[in-house]
């Protein structure tokens, strides 16, 4: 027989208990205040990273048309000059006897020619003979233009106002023609960054393509740039493109050889979506998960979705959406599949 003292302790007791086992109940349908957006169709791509150095359009190497030793260097590294300055000259003491004989040579053509002319119309000499002479003095006179050609071009003059970037030449060294012993920087036409893409990304450059550069000598500061060219052929020593991007300097004093890189996100031919990176949850390699806001606005849904790169503070998806979709971007974390959820607007915060 129970007494109706410990009767009631029980029905109390169960009273208490069934009110603590309620509480958490209604905490738990409560629900969870979210943020949401709809995904932003953008004609994207992946975005094209490409790291270079940064030099003038035009950097001219200069030499010598023929060989010789070299008697004076005018100018250092790092020098500038105007036009018509004198950078390096060679011994002229052989060329100028080349320059000798060739002009005797032709002075005797000469001589010869006038003489076969006076004795052809005197018929001593044959109109075979007269043509001879001709063609000998023509000869001559090519032989003695080629060795003053030769004797301008043992003289480096600069061809243009510039920077003298590298010299590869000292006083009494012997040079061989044509080896470059100079280089002559303007920055008449621009700067330029020379980067080599691999080919994936080379068949998705055009010229005019839009690009932003960073250089670490200039901090995290964005420069303008466009691609200018890009290479037909592989290198056949990497089997990379080269690109050449121009680069406005924005009132900064590029130098060259600065390490640059260039930042293209060319367009595609169709849209794809692309939602908040931080809508992603349970990210596997491409494969992520997402929340749904369902169809009553209520309630959630885990979808699974593939990322196809990364844009930024962006994901691209390979579909899985469309523009009515609503997808979680803030208070996915506290979420399950099927919670009930209240969106807040853009004056509220999601926890």
């Amino acid at each position: 027989m129970i007494r109706p003292l410990s009767l009631a302790a029980i029905v109390l007791l169960a009273a208490a208990c069934g009110g603590a086992e309620a509480a958490p109940g209604e905490e738990a349908a409560a629900p969870i205040p979210v943020r949401v957006a709809a995904p932003e169709f953008r004609r994207a791509q992946p975005p094209i990273v490409l790291t270079g150095t940064l030099g003038a359009k035009e950097e001219v190497p200069l030499s010598f048309k023929i060989g010789g030793v070299v008697t004076r260097v005018a100018v250092e590294a790092g020098q500038p000059v105007r036009a018509g300055d004198l950078l390096a000259e060679l011994s002229l003491a052989e060329i100028d006897a080349q320059v000798a004989a060739a002009r005797e040579g032709l002075a005797k053509a000469r001589r010869d020619l006038a003489r076969a002319e006076a004795l052809h119309g005197d018929s001593v000499v044959t109109l075979s003979q007269l043509e001879d002479a001709r063609t000998q003095a023509d000869v001559a006179a090519a032989q003695a233009e080629a060795a003053e050609f030769n004797r301008r071009y043992a003289v480096i003059r600069a061809p243009f106002d510039g920077v003298v970037l590298r010299r590869q030449l000292e006083a009494g060294q012997l040079v061989g023609p044509g080896a470059p012993v100079l280089v002559l920087r303007t920055a008449r036409k621009g700067f330029v960054l020379r980067a080599a893409a691999a080919d994936r990304d080379a068949v998705r450059l055009k010229p005019g393509e839009r690009a932003t550069v960073t250089f670490d000598a200039f901090g995290g500061d964005q420069f303008r740039a466009a691609v200018e060219r890009v290479a037909v052929a592989a290198s056949p020593m990497t089997g990379t493109y080269e690109v050449e991007l121009s680069v406005e300097p924005a009132g900064r004093a590029f130098v060259s050889g600065l390490i640059g890189r260039a930042t293209l996100k060319p367009a595609a031919a169709t849209a794809v979506p692309l939602v908040p990176a931080e809508a992603l949850l349970e990210v596997d390699g491409a494969m992520a998960w997402v929340f749904v806001l369902g169809e009553d606005g209520a309630t959630v849904k885990r979808r699974l979705v593939r990322v196809a790169f990364l844009d930024g503070g962006y994901a691209a998806l390979e579909g899985g959406v469309d523009s009515t979709t609503r997808i979680v971007t803030a208070g996915a974390t506290r979420l399950a599949d099927g919670a009930r959820v209240t969106v807040v607007t853009g004056t509220e915060r999601a926890p």
